[in-house]
């Protein structure tokens, strides 16, 4: 089935249900970005919420699209499922209560039906409330943890965790320059291109690759940390966040101690 059969088929199954408020369409669907690579994900409101007879009815409608091959009932969120069918058609569900829509907003939802009105009572976008400045300075701090774990990677000789670190680093990386842009509709973890401008895109594909030996290991840390940490000191600034100085002075002298090291940019 192409996306649209799929959804009609879906809607068509649980419009008359007992207990089903509202349906609607969200994500790349819902907001009018989708492809024929895209999942389709829905939120599906009802009385109850995400009880075992309401997974029961979502089960029954995603069947008649073709066999599950993997079904994921409420196991990574309390109010989701995920769904594969054979020809590997991905479906999601949030399940919530009426009173659960309240985060929701009327430009990320496509209704199929509505029979309680709710649609109409939800805001029609999110605020922006500005950056999350508790987690960037997690993850600032962060990637210089990981930074600094190379010495003892390093001194194990376990250059296969060393590849992991620089693994880290990069979705580090990514994360920070999808900030810089502030791309709207970040979508998935596969929507990269539309997220992030032709440059970053050219930082990231000159970065060295993650190689388990040591050489290889060093020069892909230091090559990370010459892209990321100027660009996040900078936005650090921009957002008023206080830059953890002491520890990332400590992090550079301790690979300076252990390997010689010195920093890839100036700390000025």
């Amino acid at each position: 089935m192409d996306h649209l059969e799929v959804i009609e088929t879906i809607r068509s199954s649980l419009s008359t249900a007992p207990n089903v408020r509202a349906l609607y369409l969200s994500g790349s669907h819902g907001n009018g970005l989708a492809d024929e690579y895209s999942d389709i994900d829905f939120v599906m409101v009802t009385t109850d919420g995400a009880t075992d007879e309401v997974s029961k009815l979502w089960q029954e409608a995603v069947s008649k699209i073709g066999e599950i091959v993997l079904w994921r009932d409420r196991t990574t969120r309390p109010v989701l499922i995920n769904a594969i069918t054979d020809d590997w058609t991905r479906i999601d569900a949030l399940i919530l209560k009426p009173d659960q829509m309240g985060l929701q907003t009327q430009d990320s939802l496509k209704p199929l039906f509505d029979h309680a009105g709710i649609f109409d009572s939800l805001a029609k976008s999110a605020t922006n409330k500005g950056p999350n400045r508790a987690r960037f300075k997690y993850q600032f701090e962060e990637f210089i943890r990981i930074l600094g774990l190379l010495h003892l990677a390093a001194g194990r000789k376990e250059y296969i965790n060393g590849v992991l670190g620089v693994f880290h680093l990069r979705n580090l990386l990514v994360d920070l320059l999808i900030e810089e842009t502030g791309a709207p509709n970040r979508g998935g973890v596969l929507h990269l291109n539309r997220l992030i401008s032709d440059e970053q895109k050219e930082l990231l594909t000159s970065l060295p690759p993650a190689v388990p030996n040591l050489d290889a290991m060093v020069t892909a840390h230091l090559a990370y940390a010459a892209a990321y940490l100027p660009r996040a000191r900078k936005l650090a600034q921009q957002w008023d966040i206080e830059w953890p100085e002491r520890f990332e002075a400590a992090t550079w002298a301790q690979l300076n101690r252990s390997m010689s090291i010195e920093p890839p940019y100036s700390l000025d």
